[in-house]
């Protein structure tokens, strides 16, 4: 035997553990594992999930709490520090099912929604659809109304795109509650409530620009605010359900869908002095080219008129002012950006009553913070948060004691996406951090202003949930603490919390890294990256969860799988974010490798020769453009329901990241203008009634493949609508990485009992 092939080998045994390539992944065993483990996990966590809910303005809250034993309903008192049972629930689980003749356990009462009343008598809940009330000392049920339905995609009465109809309002009543404003063939007019007299008040309302039913009366009911309305020509989508329930024909509907670079409606308020019956005219120069104008709010005294003009492109927003004696309108806040203004993430305005002030949310020193301004003069009059980290919402503005309570992340050392909580003064000063504890927080404020609940993990921690004083977030008494004694008994991991350098070699990059439950680390796993690179929001989990969801489910088919936030997202510098300006294709694409290859020098398992990726909706879009666009480290890909042309999707999103007008570097991000340039494995998956984005963006995408002789998969779902596919959709995706990445056949589906 060749001595220098001898040496080479020794050596490489002697210098560690010898790295296989994994055997035995993707079988029918390790199916039945994916398919359960979400199942298997399910239940395994006590004292974790609490939902706390504070009995009106008492010290005392109510809050569930999962035992060895079953659900219970625990009453605390803050003062006091004390809980007990909240209720008798065998008492309540019977009369329940008396009420809904359902079989109801005691030891897991499916209700939500708790709301008790202050004297511990009486509550209310819902359950199945509908709210009940429960009297506590007779334990009789009573079912009140229908629970308000959450919202959800689609519906006839829920379709969430398109321009609301302007002329279609009931008539306004005044404050004074003496008059009625309505519209009249396109013109504003009032009636009066006593004598049923009517008067026009405007003249130049017409077809093509109108007066919309939607008025602002002043506070002393002496004018009104009415905009007139320049309509755009609708834009509208057609859908052929092919296999609809209840009929052998196909269904034909059409949905208005307004696109980037459609025209949108244009709205100019004009002003009226109800008592004169005169039309006081407003110019309408400084607010032209709009996508929107919002939030019209009279002052207290009827003198003025303040709203939010948002300038189409999203570069210009402005609060505006109307003098309602003259109609002189000026600028009292002006946010300007060379690139975006995340208007629909991060727009956050308080009118202080009484002083004029406004606290306004803008990220011109490079971070999200809160500034104060005099809303009279539009001074700047002081900023009240400030540094390198970033306000991620208000909770509250206590007028009288000038402070708000604010959440933030990035303040505190570690995790740059954890939530916290804080309170300030108006002046800047005084700043309080509440929730001291490594984690990522979520907080349930008293009515009382005293208290609050403090929830916090991170997906490598259990959850804590302690009562804290408002006044200083000290711990007045601890709630629950999770015990995760059995999930670790399954043989389960936390995810691992990864960080690594991205493409600048100074930012960290977050993200976590999930292993199946039979992980060997002498094996070879290929990496599957869950992406979602819309810039709306930063995707990691931060919290802790048992499974997340199809990431546990593929990782036990044998792969090690990872979920980034890369440059382009938000919640972190104005600079971080600005690397999606006109630049959907990037996806932080650069950082998310980088990281990937850093994981994998650390850890030998992670196979990076073979890397999968899967997304929907804006991380379909991603998860296709890591094959066009980087296809010397991504080789399979499944995309769902992906926006593949930026030009195609819904307007608001689109135009926020790319800009308008609608130009060459849309076409530059866009995978149907690329898709000549597929390599690797891809499978598309879409639903015929996608109702979120439009179906056509996936059929255009396929048509672009064929058209370049590629060769792909495709999966049509007749009547799903916007999702993965589901059951059969999700079964789908693990199989093509079982073949793609594993060299597996999966098994022959076709053989099997559904």
């Amino acid at each position: 035997m060749n001595r220098t092939f001898i040496c080479g080998f020794l050596s490489f045994l002697l210098a560690g553990t010898v790295i296989l390539p994994g055997r035995a992944q993707g079988t029918e065993k390790d199916y039945e594992r994916a398919n359960s483990v979400g199942r298997e996990l399910s239940g395994k966590v006590l004292h974790n999930d609490i939902r706390p809910a504070w009995v009106g303005k008492t010290d005392m809250l109510i809050f569930e709490d999962r035992s060895p034993a079953g659900k219970d309903f625990i009453l605390a008192d803050a003062l006091k520090k004390t809980s007990k049972k909240a209720f008798d629930a065998v008492k309540l689980a019977d009369a329940l099912a008396k009420i809904t003749h359902d079989t109801v356990r005691a030891t897991d009462l499916p209700i939500r929604n708790l709301v008790m009343a202050d004297d511990l008598k009486s509550m209310t809940f819902e359950y199945s659809g509908a709210v009940y009330k429960c009297d506590l000392k007779k334990y009789t049920v009573t079912r009140e109304r229908e629970a308000r339905r959450p919202f959800t995609w689609g519906g006839d009465d829920r379709w969430p795109w398109g321009f609301r109809n302007e002329l279609i309002g009931r008539p306004d009543t005044s404050p004074d509650k003496n008059m009625t404003a309505f519209i009249r063939d396109y013109n504003l007019w009032i009636r009066m409530l006593k004598d049923k007299k009517e008067y026009q008040l405007s003249h130049d309302g017409g077809i093509g620009k109108y007066y919309s039913a939607s008025v602002y009366w002043s506070p002393d009911s002496k004018k009104i605010m009415a905009y007139l309305v320049i309509p755009a020509e609708k834009h509208m989508i057609s859908y052929v359900e092919s296999s609809p329930e209840g009929q052998l024909q196909p269904k034909y509907y059409s949905r208005e869908y307004p696109k980037p670079g459609d025209a949108v409606p244009q709205f100019f308020p004009q002003i009226f002095d109800v008592a004169g019956k005169n039309h006081i005219t407003v110019d309408e120069s400084m607010i032209l080219n709009q996508y929107s104008l919002e939030e019209f709010r009279w002052d207290s005294l009827g003198n003025s008129l303040t709203f939010e003009y948002n300038k189409r492109g999203h570069q210009v927003y402005r609060v505006m002012r109307i003098d309602a004696a003259t109609g002189k309108m000026s600028v009292i806040i002006d946010e300007q950006s060379p690139t975006f203004i995340d208007y629909s993430g991060k727009r956050y305005r308080y009118d202080v009553k009484g002083t004029g002030e406004i606290i306004w949310a803008s990220e011109r020193d490079g971070w999200n913070h809160l500034w104060l301004y005099d809303g009279n003069t539009g001074r700047v009059k002081n900023q009240i948060t400030k540094g390198e980290w970033l306000v991620r919402g208000v909770v509250s503005v206590d007028e009288k004691e000038r402070s708000i309570i604010f959440m933030a992340s990035g303040r505190e050392k570690g995790d740059p996406y954890l939530i916290h909580y804080y309170r300030i003064g108006f002046d800047g000063t005084e700043l309080t951090h509440l929730t001291p504890a490594d984690g990522n927080h979520e907080a349930v404020f008293s009515d009382n202003g005293k208290y609050f609940v403090d929830t916090w993990s991170r997906v490598d921690m259990p959850p804590v949930s302690v009562v804290r004083s408002m006044a200083d977030g000290s711990e007045v008494m601890r709630l629950a603490e999770a015990d995760v004694k059995d999930l670790m008994a399954t043989g389960w991991q936390y995810p691992e919390v990864f960080t690594a350098k991205g493409r600048d070699g100074v930012t960290d990059i977050w993200g976590i890294i999930i292993r199946p439950l039979n992980f060997d680390p002498s094996r070879k796993y290929p990496v599957i990256e869950n992406i979602y690179a819309g810039p709306h929001s930063s995707f990691v989990p931060k919290s802790f969860r048992p499974t997340f969801s199809n990431m546990n489910s593929l990782a036990e088919l044998g792969f090690i799988v990872v979920q980034i936030d890369g440059m382009g997202t938000s919640n972190r510098s104005k600079k971080f974010h600005d690397v999606a300006w006109k630049n959907i294709k990037d996806a932080g694409f650069p950082d998310r490798i980088l990281w990937m290859k850093a994981a994998a020098d650390k850890y030998p398992y992670i196979d990076i020769e073979r890397v999968g990726i899967y997304g929907t909706s804006a991380g379909g879009q991603n998860s296709t453009g890591a094959l066009l666009f980087h296809p010397e480290f991504y080789d399979v890909a499944v995309s769902s329901c992906g926006c593949h042309d930026n030009r195609m999707d819904k307007i608001w999103w689109n135009e926020q990241w790319m800009g308008w007008p609608v130009d060459q570097s849309y076409i530059e991000s866009s995978n149907v203008e690329n898709a000549h340039l597929l390599k690797g494995k891809l499978l598309l998956i879409n639903g015929e009634m996608d109702n979120n984005v439009d179906p056509a963006s996936t059929t255009q995408l396929v048509n672009a493949l064929i058209k370049a002789g590629k060769d792909f998969d495709y999966l049509l779902v007749p009547g799903m609508q916007h999702s993965s596919g589901g059951v059969y959709g999700e079964r789908r995706r693990m199989d093509f990485f079982v073949e793609n990445l594993l060299g597996v056949k999966p098994p022959d589906w076709n053989k099997k009992e559904k």
